[in-house]
């Protein structure tokens, strides 16, 4: 899988997503006549949004693949786990849980059209942001004016989560990186691959308490698996 490619004019790849039959669904809309704000139009407008959101559902997370996992996880796989996560973390003094499990659902949602730029991609962190933030934007304008409350929601909480702004944030990002490293733990047993790579460069990021709770969960789990494997069969 390629680096999503930007032309110098745009931040839409050149290989963009939706697929040519997706692209028709997404463009009938703009066909109908404009008068208004009706409950078609802002029917038409959800499924446009949902329709763009397809690709998440179907791009696969880049780093899994540079390391020849086959049939690797999608982003929505990634940004569902860490919604349970939410879910499931219980009450956090001074933590909305409801807030933690929209951020983790909206976190990566602008991948749909920039698709996963990852480290090995070499685009500058503050160019990575700038292609997500007008991508995010774009697929806001196409909730269109009915939806306005949802679209501006949504803004807000990507914004929230890349500026790291709030404790919600906090958490989602520790939930990111948990998520990483459990299904790296995984991918090890499952391809009998060794990740490291995914360890390291989580160790010592981690913000909240339960956050490093979980992690230390997980890398005791691999050290004793790692462990067994060390001393071979009996």
């Amino acid at each position: 899988m390629r680096c999503p490619f930007f032309s110098s004019s745009s931040f839409r790849p050149v290989y963009f997503s939706p697929a040519p039959t997706l692209r028709i669904i997404v463009s009938a809309k703009s066909k109908k006549p404009s008068s208004g704000r009706s409950a078609d139009s802002t029917s038409a407008s959800a499924i446009d949004f949902l329709t763009l959101c397809h690709s998440l559902k179907t791009t696969k997370r880049k780093g899994w693949i540079n390391h020849g996992i086959k049939g690797p996880e999608s982003i929505a796989d990634h940004m569902y786990r860490m919604a349970l996560m939410a879910l499931i973390a219980g009450d956090l003094p001074g933590v909305n849980r409801e807030r933690c499990i929209k951020i983790a659902i909206v976190h990566d949602i602008a991948e749909a059209i920039v698709g996963d730029i990852t480290p090995s991609c070499g685009v500058p962190k503050e160019e990575k942001s700038r292609r997500e933030q007008a991508a995010l934007t774009e697929m806001c304008k196409i909730l269109g004016g009915g939806m306005r409350v949802a679209a501006e929601e949504i803004q807000e909480l990507w914004v929230e989560y890349e500026n790291n702004a709030s404790l919600e944030a906090n958490l989602v990002k520790d939930f990111d990186k948990v998520e990483l490293i459990l299904q790296a733990l995984e991918y090890e047993l499952e391809h009998g691959k060794v990740l490291n790579e995914f360890f390291l460069s989580t160790e010592g990021k981690f913000q909240t308490e339960i956050g490093k709770s979980w992690a230390r969960e997980i890398n005791s789990r691999r050290n004793s698996i790692l462990a067994e494997k060390r001393k071979g069969p009996k």
